[in-house]
């Protein structure tokens, strides 16, 4: 990647053009290692411009529709003013590290905007359903002046919770006839989730979309003992004819009011911090670990050993930690 003058990046970032902000954004997705040095030079330049958005984090099944629901409600924030950036992280092949990136053609309306920009990015492995980079992603296009950040994450999982701490709020997407998925998807889902949307309720499918809504507000009455910020809201729409938009506008920016008349707001902010730094020391960790020399070589021996010998994997591991911890050059 050519080298710009800096100045004039920061410039035109901090004016809002789309350009500039791809630009960082790639510098930062990159492999080289000058790319993203200065990438990252760049970020901590920009960072007093940065944390004035809400982050809002969008999850479901595949095939609930969240993105035909983040289309149609970025649409919906640009109509009240806002500027919408969307990190759609989408599923890598394990095989190849490739990924689809189809986000931009399933969001054509919301792409052209001029107010809104869409960054698809491969989730190469990560769990969590968020991307290696999504955190500082938010930090370029908060800079931008991206007021609202939608990041639309991968499936439903427990890896979720990643996810979960990255944002400010956590949307959980289900369709009618969801009331079966109450065995599959995790109770700490739901609980984390401030607003559950029943999508899909138009036609003649939206007695349905209420009747699991209803069903999903007593399942929740079991788990929880008490009603506060942190208890779900519930609520149906149809994303595909731009539905009950009004309503999830309204739950999502009241919750966010009330979070910041007390501390909670800013704990949240401070969490989300404190658990990139403890993922990112983690990374590198097991980055220095598996890539040192004879290491690959090293725990492919080991492995043999632990189906052939029947040894006990817990003491070969804490041996060989110690070994690498120690200095020792592995045999």
């Amino acid at each position: 990647m050519p080298n710009s003058d800096p100045d004039e990046s920061i410039k035109a970032l901090l004016a809002g053009e789309r350009r500039a902000v791809a630009r960082l954004i790639t510098q930062l997705e990159s492999t080289l290692q000058e790319d993203l040095k200065q990438g990252r030079k760049l970020l901590e330049t920009i960072l007093p411009h940065t944390g004035r958005s809400i982050r809002v984090a969008v999850s479901g099944a595949p095939g609930v529709g969240k993105s035909t629901f983040i289309e149609s409600f970025g649409l919906h924030l640009l109509k009240k003013g806002h500027r919408v950036a969307v990190l759609a992280i989408d599923p890598s092949s394990p095989l190849s590290g490739g990924s689809i990136l189809g986000d931009k053609t399933r969001m054509h309306e919301l792409s052209r905007h001029p107010n809104a920009f869409i960054r698809p990015s491969p989730a190469s492995g990560v769990l969590g359903g968020v991307a290696r980079k999504t955190r500082e992603t938010v930090l370029v296009c908060e800079a931008a002046g991206f007021d609202t950040i939608l990041v639309e994450t991968v499936g439903v999982g427990q890896s979720e919770i990643e996810a979960a701490s990255m944002v400010d709020l956590f949307v959980l997407l289900l369709q009618p006839h969801a009331g079966d998925e109450l065995q599959g998807i995790k109770k700490g889902i739901l609980e984390m989730a401030d607003l559950v949307l029943i999508n899909k309720a138009d036609g003649s499918l939206k007695q349905d979309a209420e009747r699991t809504l209803r069903e999903f507000k007593s399942a929740m009455s079991y788990t929880s003992d008490t009603v506060d910020l942190n208890s779900s809201g519930f609520l149906c729409c149809s994303a595909l004819h731009r539905e009950g938009l009004d309503g999830v506008y309204e739950s999502l920016f009241k919750k966010k009011e009330m979070l910041q008349k007390t501390e909670a707001w800013d704990q949240k902010r401070k969490q989300q911090q404190t658990q990139w730094l403890k993922i990112l020391i983690q990374e590198e960790l097991q980055h220095r670990f598996e890539n040192q020399a004879g290491m690959k070589e090293k725990i492919e021996i080991l492995e043999e050993e632990v189906v052939s010998q029947n040894k006990l994997p817990s003491s070969v591991v804490e041996n060989l930690v110690e070994e690498w911890l120690s200095g020792k050059k592995l045999n």
